[in-house]
C-alpha cells in the first residue's frame, strides 16, 4: 500500500493522518495470538500466587484482560514490546504494507525507533481513581520524549488498533495543523504533559479507527487518550519509524533497520532480543522525557 499525493499532502500540513484499511487481520492476528498467551500465562501465574481467584478462560481476548487486570494490577507488569520481545511482534514490526505506506513520507531506509509500546486500555471501572491513570495519557507531543537532539529528526509515530477502537473505548483524540508551532513546553506533573498556557486551543478530533486502520502522527501533533467507557479492553500499538541514520532520541534503547536496499542492514529476531536485554541490564544513554 502507498499513499496518495492529496495524503501525503494532508499528512504535511495536519501533522496527522488516518489511514483506512493499511493492515489486513492476518497482519495482526499473529501479535494478538502472541499476546494472549502472555495474557494466560501472567494470569495463570498470578492465580498460582493467589492474587486472582476467576482466570475468566471463557471471555474473549478483549474483555478477559480487562476483568483479570480489575483483579490485580500486577497483570500489567511486563506486557510491552521491549519486555515480551516476541518473534511475532518482531515480525510484525515489519510489515511490508504498512512500511510501504511510510516509504513515501520517510524514504526507502526506514529504521524502527525504540520509542514504541504496546498498549491495553482496560475499561475506566477497572482504572484506580485515586491519582492520575497510567491508562489515560493528557494532551503531549511525541517530541516531549525525545531527547532534543532528535529535533529535526523526522520521526512518525503510527498508531493502530489489534481490533476496533472506538471513542467509547479510548481511541486517540488529536489535535491537526499544529506542526508548525514546534516543540511545546512540557511539565511531568499529572503525566508528561503541554504546560497549560500554551496548549493550542485548537478542535480536536477523535480518531475512532477499524482494525487495519493506522494514524500516522508527526512528533509535534498534540495528542491525548479518551477514557474507555465500554465493557472492552482497547488493545493498541504505538510505534515509530524514521529514515535511518537520523537521532532517534533515546540512545539508551536499540533502534535497528527495516528497510533497506542492503540485506546486510537488517538484524535477527535473536539480534534484536539481545540488544534490548544487553540495553536494560546494562543501562547507558540517555532515555528520559525531554520535560524538566
Amino acid at each position: 500500500m502507498t499513499l496518495r499525493k492529496d495524503q501525503i499532502a494532508e499528512f504535511r500540513d495536519q501533522g496527522v493522518l488516518r489511514v483506512r484499511g493499511v493492515l489486513s487481520s492476518e497482519d495482526l492476528q499473529p501479535v494478538i495470538d502472541e499476546i494472549d498467551e502472555f495474557v494466560d500465562q501472567r494470569a495463570l501465574q498470578l492465580h498460582q500466587d493467589g492474587q486472582i481467584t476467576n482466570l475468566h478462560t471463557d471471555e474473549p481476548f478483549q474483555r478477559r484482560y480487562a476483568l483479570l487486570f480489575g483483579q490485580s494490577e500486577e497483570m500489567g507488569k511486563g506486557l510491552d514490546i521491549m519486555q515480551m520481545l516476541g518473534p511475532r511482534m518482531f515480525n510484525f514490526l515489519h510489515t511490508e504494507s504498512l512500511l510501504g505506506t511510510l516509504e513515501p513520507l520517510l524514504g526507502p531506509e526506514i529504521t524502527c525507533n525504540p520509542i514504541q509500546h504496546l498498549r491495553a486500555k482496560p475499561p475506566d471501572e477497572f482504572e484506580p481513581h485515586t491519582g492520575p491513570s497510567f491508562h489515560m495519557a493528557p494532551w503531549h507531543q511525541d517530541a516531549a520524549v525525545m531527547m532534543p537532539e532528535a529535533e529535526t529528526s523526522d520521526v512518525i509515530t503510527c498508531w493502530m488498533p489489534l481490533l476496533r477502537a472506538t471513542s467509547q473505548m479510548g481511541c486517540m483524540e488529536v489535535m491537526p495543523g499544529i506542526v508548525g508551532d514546534g516543540y511545546l513546553r512540557h511539565q511531568k506533573a499529572a503525566g508528561t504533559t503541554i504546560v497549560e498556557e500554551l496548549l493550542p486551543q485548537q478542535q480536536a478530533v477523535v480518531m475512532d479507527c477499524e482494525q487495519g486502520d493506522v494514524v500516522l502522527m508527526s512528533r509535534f501533533t498534540p495528542h491525548r487518550s479518551r477514557p474507555n467507557l465500554s465493557e472492552h479492553c482497547r488493545w493498541s500499538l504505538d510505534l515509530r519509524y524514521q529514515p535511518t541514520g537520523q537521532h532517534t532520541g533515546r540512545t539508551g534503547h536499540p533502534d535497528f533497520v527495516v528497510r533497506s536496499q542492503d540485506s546486510a542492514n537488517k538484524i535477527s529476531h535473536d539480534q534484536w532480543q539481545r540488544l534490548w536485554t544487553d540495553a536494560q541490564e546494562n543501562p547507558r544513554g540517555v532515555i528520559g522525557h525531554r520535560a524538566p
